[in-house]
């Protein structure tokens, strides 16, 4: 195979979108609703039915939305939130946006989510909340972290900025904790056409304040309840986002399909190769693979026009921005490990099955060398 294969092809996603999300554009730019509006009051609508929730509140990015949930649980300094070193770091900017420390635990080696096994060593009288991620595109394990925050009246909130969609024990992610929240960064599974989150939760209080806070703490114009921030989705993302949630579930579907050629082709290499747990339904943001020569692999695979990346080779306790936390390497040999060793590969709804056999023929080959 001549062509490259492109690590995300986006392109491929809207070419068969393109009349009706032209349409939707061009009826909000008709309306001028640029800013929240009638096309994200919509969207906020059936992202909720979606999730299994009462309320969606739509924001401008997912780092925004995880921003606000903390804000909801009044959280500041002295404080402190448990979560994971092995992911990307805006689940940790938003604990210290708000004056709190990020305490981290490491992951299991299967998942790459937090072990709930080490949770409980971590809790300290400082402890306010635990903040899982459900990783790549698998969710927690969600009962054991649940009976966790029972035992300690810890609140948890969950981060499911990768897994839209994402079941665990047959139920969608994004109602288990206080509030959830999602990221539509263009290169998610249902990503907009520029930056946009959803906070989802099933509490009407804690949904109005979120509202509030979204627009400069405010409920009437010109009337500010508390310190508040330019939080807004913009209309046109509310759009574009309303389109593509109807294909949500078939491209979920396609992204497993992807998922389950790569297993078999890949299954007699000596790569580490993703794995669902039996509580869950990944829906397959990646499809990480693991080998001790990473490096060497992605060197080979970029020769061959293939594109891969990496995610996330630096873990958090080791990010120099948290140098003053105190971590230092061998605090969490599991996400240290993973840092090194795991190279996404390409994997969305589009990839076709002879562009998944060539990525596989060409990893085959490296072995062979």
């Amino acid at each position: 195979m001549d062509q490259p294969i492109p690590y995300l092809d986006l392109a491929a996603q809207m070419r068969p979108l393109r009349k009706e999300i032209d349409a939707v554009i061009a009826k909000t730019l008709d309306n001028c609703t640029f800013c929240l509006g009638p096309d994200v009051a919509q969207f906020e609508q059936d992202f909720a039915q979606y999730c299994g929730a009462q309320h969606a509140v739509g924001f401008n990015s997912g780092t925004s939305a995880l921003h606000v949930a903390l804000l909801l649980l009044n959280l500041g300094p002295g404080d402190e939130v448990i979560t994971t070193p092995y992911t990307f770091i805006a689940t940790s900017w938003a604990i210290s946006y708000v004056g709190a420390k990020p305490v981290y635990v490491d992951i299991e080696d299967l998942t790459f989510n937090l072990d709930p096994k080490l949770v409980e060593q971590a809790i300290t009288p400082r402890t306010k909340a635990i903040l899982p991620v459900h990783l790549y595109g698998q969710a927690c394990d969600m009962d054991p972290l649940l009976e966790i925050c029972r035992k300690h009246k810890l609140a948890l909130v969950e981060d499911a900025a990768q897994s839209h969609g994402a079941k665990y024990r047959g139920k969608v992610v994004g109602t288990f904790g206080v509030t959830s929240e999602f990221s539509f960064y263009p290169g998610k599974n249902l990503g907009a056409y520029g930056e946009g989150g959803a906070l989802v939760t099933n509490d009407a209080a804690l949904a109005a304040r979120a509202r509030s806070l979204r627009e400069h703490g405010s409920t009437q114009r010109y009337h500010h309840d508390e310190v508040g921030y330019n939080y807004r989705m913009e209309g046109l993302q509310g759009a574009v986002l309303g389109v593509k949630l109807k294909h949500l579930d078939q491209w979920s579907q396609a992204r497993r399909r992807v998922a389950q050629r790569y297993h078999e082709l890949l299954a007699n290499t000596p790569l580490q190769l993703p794995r669902e747990a039996d509580y869950a339904e990944s829906v397959y943001a990646l499809y990480v693979v693991r080998h001790p020569r990473r490096d060497d692999l992605k060197k080979h695979l970029d020769a061959h026009k293939i594109g891969c990346a990496l995610h996330y080779p630096v873990p958090l306790h080791l990010q120099k921005c948290y140098a003053s936390l105190g971590y230092q390497p061998g605090d969490f040999p599991v996400s240290e490990k993973a840092a090194r060793e795991c190279l996404s590969l390409p994997i969305y709804p589009e990839l076709t099955n002879s562009q998944i056999e060539h990525v596989a023929a060409v990893i085959r080959d490296f072995f062979k060398a």
